[in-house]
C-alpha cells in the first residue's frame, strides 16, 4: 500500500517546519532542556487524547516493541542531534545527514526485513541523494570544518531508520495515538536524565514561550502520529523517501521564520526530490520482496506474509 499524497504533504511540512523551529527553540533555550519540555509536554498531550478517544494501549511484549522503537526514533534521534548541534554541527549538516534516512533504510531493510531493491528503487535513491546534496551543497561548502558532533548526528540517522523499521516489523497493529504517547515518554526519561547532569539556561522566556507548545503540537504530536501511520501503511522504505524533499522545503520556510534566503540549489533539490517520490511511489511490491511474520497481535501465532513497502499483515 501507498502512503497517500495527503498523508505525505502533512508530513513534509510539518517535519520541515521543524527545522526552522528547532532553531529558534535552541536561541530560547539550552538544546536538552527544550528537549526535555517536548517530550514529556507530547507525551502527555497524546496520552490524554488516546485515553479520550479509548484508544488501546500496548501491554506486554507489544508495550516493550514500542518502547524500543520510542527510544530509537524518538530518543536516538532527538537526544543525539540535540547534542550534536550543542557541540556546534551546522544545522545544514544536520539536516543534510538526516535527509539520508532513505538510503540508510533501504540498507537495513534487507538484513531487517529481507527486503530487496529493485531498479526503480535505486534510481529513485539515487535521484532522491541528489536532491538532498543539491539542496545543502551551497551551505556545506560555506560552514568550514566539521566537528566531533558529527558522529552524535550520524547516531541520530542510525536511529531514525532503524526506529522506523523496528515500528514496521514489531508495531504495526498498534494504535499510533496511544503509541506515539508511549514513545514520547520513555525517550522522555534519558533526554530528562541528561539535562539534569548538564548546565541548563533558559535565555529568551518569551520566545520559549511560544515555540514549545508549537513544536509539542505541531512537531511531537501530529507530525510524530503521521509519520507512525505512514510507516504502518506503507512500510518504513517509503516514508523514509519523503526525506528527499525536505531539506528543500525546509529551507524555503527557513526563508520566511529566519531571514535565510535559499540558493538555487534549494529550488533543484525541490525539483529532484519530487521526482524521487514519485519514482519511488511508482514501485509495486514483488514476490521476492516478501518476508514471514506473525500477526503482532498477541496470542496470534499464524505466519502471514509482508513486502517491504507495506508494513500491513495479511490480507
Amino acid at each position: 500500500m501507498r502512503i497517500s499524497p495527503a498523508l505525505g504533504g502533512s508530513i513534509i511540512v510539518l517535519w520541515s517546519f521543524g527545522y526552522p523551529l528547532g532553531a529558534l527553540g535552541i536561541t530560547a533555550m539550552s538544546p536538552m532542556l527544550l528537549l526535555t519540555f517536548r517530550f514529556v509536554l507530547s507525551a502527555l498531550l497524546m496520552g490524554g487524547a488516546a485515553a479520550v478517544a479509548h484508544a488501546r494501549f500496548p501491554r506486554g511484549r507489544q508495550l516493550a516493541h514500542v518502547a524500543v522503537a520510542g527510544l530509537l526514533t524518538q530518543g536516538v534521534q532527538f537526544g543525539c542531534l540535540y547534542i550534536g548541534l550543542e557541540l556546534g554541527v551546522p544545522s545544514v549538516i544536520a539536516a543534510l545527514l538526516i535527509a539520508l534516512n532513505p538510503v540508510v533504510t533501504a540498507v537495513l531493510a534487507r538484513p531487517i526485513l529481507g527486503a530487496h531493491l529493485g531498479r526503480r528503487q535505486i534510481l529513485g535513491l539515487a535521484i532522491g541523494v541528489a536532491a538532498v546534496v543539491a539542496a545543502c551543497a551551497q551551505r556545506v561548502a560555506t560552514t568550514g570544518p566539521l566537528d566531533a558532533g558529527v558522529a552524535l548526528t550520524l547516531v541520530a540517522v542510525l536511529g531514525l531508520s532503524l526506529g522506523g523499521l523496528y515500528q514496521q516489523r514489531f508495531c504495526s497493529d498498534v494504535d499510533v495515538r496511544s503509541a506515539n504517547a508511549v514513545q514520547l515518554g520513555v525517550a522522555a526519561v534519558p533526554v530528562a536524565i541528561i539535562a539534569a547532569m548538564t548546565p541548563e539556561a533558559i535565555t529568551d522566556p518569551l520566545r520559549a514561550a511560544w515555540v514549545i507548545p508549537v513544536m509539542v503540537l505541531f512537531s511531537s504530536a501530529l507530525c510524530t502520529t503521521l509519520y507512525m501511520r505512514a510507516v504502518n501503511q506503507a512500510g518504513a522504505a517509503q516514508a523514509a523517501m519523503l526525506f528527499t524533499v525536505i531539506p528543500s522545503v525546509a529551507a524555503v520556510m527557513g526563508w520566511g521564520m529566519l531571514g535565510q534566503r535559499p540558493d538555487v540549489g534549494v529550488y533543484v533539490g525541490l525539483v529532484l526530490g519530487a521526482a524521487a517520490l514519485v519514482i519511488g511511489r511508482s514501485v509495486r511490491p514483488t514476490a521476492d520482496s516478501t518476508v514471514s511474520v506473525t500477526a503482532g497481535r498477541p496470542g496470534s501465532p499464524t505466519p502471514r506474509t509482508q513486502t517491504a513497502g507495506s508494513s500491513r499483515v495479511g490480507p
